[in-house]
């Protein structure tokens, strides 16, 4: 019967060609991915510039005539042009009375402004069950009012 040195000694011998392997290959996602990063930010730079150069572009000729010129396509072209977010401008303070807060609301006022808040509408917008009747099906006639006493 082996030791607890022993066994000990023998799992560590086989879990090390294991081990080097995992190491490797952990080492070896995370390069990649930090590559996979670095490339996907020079990309987004490129289409942001793209998109600058085409939203200039656009005062002088059409998306097509630009295609036509440079064999991109302009589908291409409208997709990075569409997809350009523009620098964001200063902000500016509000002007007049700062907006309410919810903190400040009262809700005695609200629900004399609105006598139905919070209460369940009594038509769902979407009936239980409608975008599974097919178009062809046959209307479900609507149930009679009840009367008030």
């Amino acid at each position: 019967m082996p030791t607890r040195d022993e066994i000990e000694r023998r799992v560590q011998q086989n879990d090390t060609p294991l081990s080097a392997k995992r190491s490797a290959a952990a080492q070896q996602v995370g390069a990649l991915a930090g590559r996979r990063a670095a490339i996907a930010e020079q990309l987004r730079e490129v289409e942001r510039q793209l998109g600058d150069v085409l939203t200039d572009a656009t005062t002088v000729m059409s998306i097509d005539e630009l295609a036509r010129f440079t064999d991109v396509p302009a589908a291409d072209l409208t997709r990075w042009l569409t997809a350009r977010t523009p620098a964001r401008g200063k902000r500016t303070k509000p002007t007049g009375n700062p907006p309410a807060t919810h903190s400040r609301a009262r809700p005695e006022l609200s629900a004399a402004r609105n006598p139905n808040a919070g209460q369940a509408s009594p038509t769902p917008a979407h009936p239980v069950g409608a975008r599974n009747v097919p178009d062809h099906a046959a209307p479900v006639p609507a149930p009679a009012p009840v009367p008030v006493p």
